[in-house]
């Protein structure tokens, strides 16, 4: 048995290690329990390791279309054995330096899968044995993993794929058929398209990316199906078979209620993610769950005192940096701190090309809500900073309350959204006005120009927009 500690964390995730290391710095006696690598998901299958894989990506088209730029390379081509070995680099970087910062704050890790054996100890089982670890609180941060929805044929490893599995390809397939149009499945979908793959991606809902903006949503579409993806939505799939010919088939259900297949390489499945609680122990120590995710309150504490958790289990947008703000918020109340996490003001980051992200209200949603709203875009075509990037699709969209002109909503599409949509997000935390963004100077030529130019659209006065039509003066005037 180890020695008994303050804190004793399962998951050693974005959400799990951010609070352990949160935690030492509060005075606290920290153990972490990890039965893979540290950085859990996020650092070693998902967002590293597919943000490296998109930038191989851009790099690629950025270099296919070089004349453009007056650079002329001959004979450009991908090696995807570099282009893995440059993902696996950063991914290695990334997980010693979780572990250094874990050391220099002392917390203790134990390598196993950890389980509950009651409201105050975890039992962390290896190869040759188990050992015990007593603890005043648990935190339970062990994530998620990627859903197989009741489909026929979406259980065979044989053609399906998942966001998992993806990583382990040696070689780019020739066609892949997508079967989710969010997040996940878009970044697959646009990385392997840039590597010469034929991609068909299939979204059930009536737009790609369905909790965005719709205009969002429907801007990428356009955008991918100009450079050739196939882009299918209000597509419900049938079942996945096997091709007659090799390779997969999916037969799919069309908006208009018609039949019809695509055929593909590989099929990746992204539909979803399903919570890591199984064999944690959670009936052992009476915590209550929903379908799998672990409920809890204000404080992230669930049913039984003194138990916690946090990032994907709790079902609260599962987003790395929800997990480990969450991370956080639990171990400085622990701590006696008054801290809250406001789930409205949280962004979204989708890193296609172009990216997209998000923070606060839709138009549909504000309008729900009974907002009087007003709605400003600016397309980047307006915009210096865009024109000498050489990249001019998209634009920013800022959701507007009328009567004080309080920054509901921020929208993005476009090539670096995921940068700017900070200023935005610290826009909504500070409740910011339309006043507020366009008082702010801006540097010239960036893209956050954006921002105040889509505020001030949304009451008619963009400065670098043309006067809108209805507002002209009358010639002769």
């Amino acid at each position: 048995m180890t020695d008994p500690v303050d804190l004793c964390i399962i998951g050693a995730g974005p959400g799990g290690y951010v609070a352990a290391i949160r935690a030492a710095q509060l005075g606290m006696r920290v153990a972490i329990v990890e039965r893979e690598h540290l950085g859990g998901v996020c650092l070693n299958r998902g967002c590293i390791p597919t943000k490296a894989m998109l930038r191989v990506a851009d790099v690629y088209a950025t270099l296919q279309r070089g004349a453009e730029f007056g650079i002329l390379a001959d004979n450009v081509r991908l090696d995807y054995g570099r282009a893995l070995r440059f993902r696996d680099r950063v991914v290695d970087a990334l997980r010693n330096g979780v572990a250094g910062l874990l050391r220099s704050q002392g917390v203790q890790v134990l390598t196993g899968h950890g389980r509950l054996a009651g409201a105050r100890t975890v039992v962390v089982q290896r190869i040759g044995g188990e050992e015990r670890s007593e603890a005043r609180r648990i935190l339970l941060a062990t994530g998620s993993r990627p859903a197989t929805p009741p489909i026929p044929g979406a259980d065979d490893p044989a053609l399906v794929l998942t966001s998992d599995s993806a990583l382990e390809l040696t070689a780019v397939p020739k066609s892949l058929v997508v079967i989710g149009g969010g997040a996940v499945g878009l970044e697959w979908a646009v990385m392997f398209h840039a590597f010469g793959t034929a991609v068909t991606v299939l979204e059930m809902m009536p737009t790609l990316l369905p909790t965005e903006d719709a205009e969002i949503g429907q801007q990428l579409a356009r955008i991918l199906g100009k450079r050739g993806l196939g882009i299918h939505t209000g597509a419900k799939v049938l079942a996945i078979e096997a091709g007659p010919e090799g390779g997969a088939l999916v037969r799919y259900q069309t908006s208009d209620s018609a039949e019809a297949t695509v055929r593909g390489e590989r099929v990746l499945l992204a539909v979803g993610r399903a919570p890591l609680t199984t064999d944690l122990g959670l009936e052992t120590a009476g915590v209550r769950t929903e379908r799998g995710w672990v409920p809890v309150d204000e404080r992230l504490q669930t049913n039984v005192e003194g138990i916690y958790a946090i990032g994907d289990i709790t079902r609260h947008q599962l987003l790395a940096h929800v997990a480990s703000h969450q991370g956080v918020v639990a171990v400085e109340q622990m701590a006696g701190h008054q801290r809250r996490l406001d789930y409205t003001q949280v962004p979204s980051c989708v890193f296609t090309h172009p990216e997209v992200a998000s923070v606060g209200l839709t138009e549909a949603a504000a309008r729900e809500r009974g907002y009087d709203v007003q709605v400003g875009r600016f397309p980047l075509a307006a915009l210096g900073r865009a024109q000498t990037y050489g990249d001019t699709d998209g634009f920013v969209k800022v959701v507007t309350e009328a009567r004080y002109g309080e920054i509901l909503g921020v929208h993005i599409i476009g090539p670096v959204a995921s940068d700017m949509i900070a200023e935005a997000t610290l826009a909504l935390h500070l409740e910011a006005t339309v006043d507020d963004l366009v008082d702010t100077i801006h540097a010239h030529p960036t893209w956050p120009e954006a921002l105040p130019e889509a505020a001030l659209a949304s009451r008619g006065l963009a400065l670098h927009l043309l006067k809108p039509r209805e507002r002209r003066a009358p010639a002769g005037t």
